[in-house]
């Protein structure tokens, strides 16, 4: 079949069309519009401001990605939404334009939870075989949890985090530090310059004068809720401790809060920051993959791009869970798009009762925009 899916949950306007067969998903187009360079001027997404963009980019993304896909309206078998969690107001554009389109149309209309959609990303790279239980480490601007999954569309959420997201503490903490919206590539970029600079050969030397270390500054953030006893998170603590190390440098040197920070500071902030919550993500996602018996481990999420946790949480599965296999979906499929979106609809449409595919075909007035929707199993 034939799916068509739009994502305005945040600051793009995403449309894909993908094809299913079997649970075999290939992906004929996938369009993404990214409002960052708008937002980053605010520090942040501010949500009138990404609808109206969203509002003037819909029309022209779908079109492209019919274009790309080389199909029309009448080879689409079934209209996909980001149906929430998000921002109100973009929501209500993508969910308004899938349910204009589906009337129209005549197509069933299906209403998507964006974090399966995250977790669905997974299965666009059909490298791997999948076996379940399968434990999901999310990680985005607006989340952060640890899903059981025992089949597909089940969901267990043993874990989440009891304050900011890991995305959102990114984001902070790049403010506090005065590095560029959004907050997460702009620290892994500063994290990755000093170890590079700490890995220089003219480094190595002992005899020079202005060696780098690891630890330079003697800094060392808390790793919050680290042996907790459960699989909940706390990344309100790492950001608070930040902003304490800036003000103390701050105070120390005369600085005010709008002076520029060194570099060097900035970037050994930013790389403790890091090295802390990976730690603290990487510990309790393998603890509880333990526990859990779980046989794949996935991550999902934009803060999946992250190399830093990519490439370690890889390391420590295959250290300390040779026999299970790890799953991150491709680049292009970490950060919010529709192609995610479409995937999860075609494993939950695969796993529907003919009751409810019936049911669908009135998505086009059952489907509403709920910026607070829980993710429910099938």
């Amino acid at each position: 079949m034939n799916i068509l899916a739009i994502e305005t949950s945040c600051d793009e306007t995403a449309v894909s069309v993908i094809s299913s067969k079997n649970d075999v998903l290939s992906v004929q187009s996938n369009i993404v519009s990214s409002q960052v360079e708008l937002h980053a001027k605010w520090g942040g997404v501010v949500p009138n401001l990404a609808a109206r963009e969203h509002t003037k980019n819909i029309l022209p993304v779908l079109s492209e990605a019919l274009g790309d896909a080389k199909k029309t309206h009448k080879d689409i078998d079934l209209i996909a939404v980001t149906q929430g969690p998000g921002l109100i107001p973009a929501l209500l554009i993508g969910t308004n334009a899938a349910k204009s389109l589906a009337y129209a149309w005549q197509k069933p209309l299906l209403g998507l939870h964006h974090i399966e959609g995250h977790i669905y990303a997974n299965w666009i790279d059909q490298s791997k075989n999948k076996q379940f239980p399968i434990l999901a480490l999310v990680v985005s601007g607006g989340h952060t949890q640890l899903v059981l999954m025992k089949e597909h569309c089940h969901y267990e959420i043993i874990g989440q985090t009891q304050d900011d997201a890991v995305g959102e503490a990114f984001d902070k903490a790049a403010r506090l530090l005065r590095l560029p919206y959004p907050g997460g590539p702009a620290i892994s970029a500063a994290a990755e310059k000093y170890e590079k600079r700490i890995s220089k050969k003219e480094n190595e030397a002992t005899d020079n004068p202005n060696k780098l270390s690891p630890n330079a500054y003697d800094l060392k953030l808390p790793r919050p809720m680290l042996h907790s006893g459960d699989y909940n998170f706390s990344f309100s603590g790492i950001k608070t401790a930040v902003l304490y190390t800036v003000r103390k440098y701050e105070k120390e040197h005369n600085l005010t809060t709008k002076d520029p920070l060194p570099e060097n500071f900035v970037q050994v902030v930013a790389l403790e920051f890091q090295n802390a919550v990976t730690e603290v993500l990487i510990k309790k996602t393998l603890r509880a993959a333990q526990e859990y018996g779980a046989q794949t481990i996935l991550l999902a999420g934009g803060v999946s791009a992250n190399i830093q946790l990519r490439d370690e949480l890889a390391t420590a599965i295959r250290t300390e869970m040779p026999a299970v296999t790890f799953s991150v979906p491709p680049f292009e499929y970490c950060l919010d798009n529709a192609a995610m979106i479409a995937a999860a609809a075609s494993f939950r449409w695969n796993k529907m009762t003919d009751t409810q595919k019936k049911e669908v075909n009135n998505g086009w007035l059952t489907v509403l925009a709920d910026s607070n929707l829980k993710m429910t199993s099938l």
